[in-house]
């Protein structure tokens, strides 16, 4: 389990920021952080990755301590069971792709994760390229192979999607995904980007002025926060409920369900649609 609180006086653009956050969750949750320039999400990765120390509180992974305020801990970030995945891959440009990867193993690590790897992130075939011949979306890929082979507790993304065009953002969404569920990751991401919060999340969490606005599920926070975006879908299911009918919609690799209000759900199993929130109520329209 990830148990943390966090308070942090933080300098911003916009002047002096308290930063106040708790939060649990159990292993295996895909978590993303999602709020304004500024409104702490980078602050929170960093503090429990132990680059950045909290004025108060602590951080727990598995029972086992990382920080804590009244305790005097503050464990280093070397000594931390995390992967961290950057906008800026942050590769080595004079090492190729295999030894980029081999680079994050401890002395004692076995060395067939770098194969396992190389496979999953598909870049088998590029192992032995330098890292800056490579397009974007693949230098993407060997930060997250690289992040994550010494099977971490924790996994840390700071927007590592935002710079790749649209139809490579998708592919690595799926990556992520698999790599995430293959080894029972605990993740964290930062991200502005509706639809992939919405395909890759268990739970959202909302920052505002470096304070908790809310926690939801994705379905939730789209139908109070999406602000009018529409993402498309593909009906799998109709479910009766208390309530009325529920569409089950397929997003890319995520379930959303969509009830009836606000909806006259005509729609059919297989059928393609498009979600969009209209007053705070999420519509489904067939394409």
């Amino acid at each position: 389990m990830l148990d943390f609180v966090l308070k942090k006086r933080l300098h911003t653009a916009n002047g002096e920021m308290q930063l106040n956050i708790g939060c649990s969750f159990e292993n295996g949750k895909f978590i993303s952080l999602y709020g304004s320039s500024g409104a702490g999400k980078t602050s929170v990765l960093r503090m429990l990755a132990g680059f950045m120390k909290p004025d108060e509180g602590y951080v727990k992974m598995n029972e086992e301590l990382w920080f804590d305020s009244s305790k005097g801990i503050h464990v280093k970030p070397q000594q931390r069971k995390i992967g961290f995945v950057y906008q800026d891959y942050a590769l080595f440009p004079n090492m190729n792709v295999r030894e980029n990867i081999a680079f994050a193993l401890h002395k004692n690590d076995p060395v067939e994760i770098v194969d396992e790897l190389l496979d999953l992130t598909g870049l088998s075939k590029l192992a032995a390229r330098k890292t800056q011949t490579l397009s974007g979306g693949q230098q993407q890929r060997v930060a997250l192979a690289r992040a994550i082979a010494t099977k971490p507790s924790l996994l840390l993304l700071d927007e590592p999607l935002s710079a790749i065009d649209n139809t490579m953002r998708i592919q690595l969404q799926k990556t992520l995904h698999e790599v995430h569920r293959r080894f029972n990751l605990t993740s964290i991401l930062v991200s502005h980007d509706m639809e992939e919060i919405i395909q890759l999340s268990d739970s959202v969490i909302h920052l505002e002025q470096g304070m908790v606005r809310h926690i939801s599920t994705p379905v939730a926070f789209f139908q109070t926060d999406s602000g009018g975006s529409a993402i498309t879908g593909d009906i799998v299911a109709i479910e009766e409920n208390i309530e009325g009918v529920s569409a089950v919609v397929l997003l890319n690799n995520r379930i959303i369900k969509i009830n009836s209000t606000g909806n006259d759900i005509q729609v059919r199993v297989g059928e393609r649609v498009e979600i969009i929130c209209k007053n705070n109520v999420a519509l489904i329209r067939k394409l």
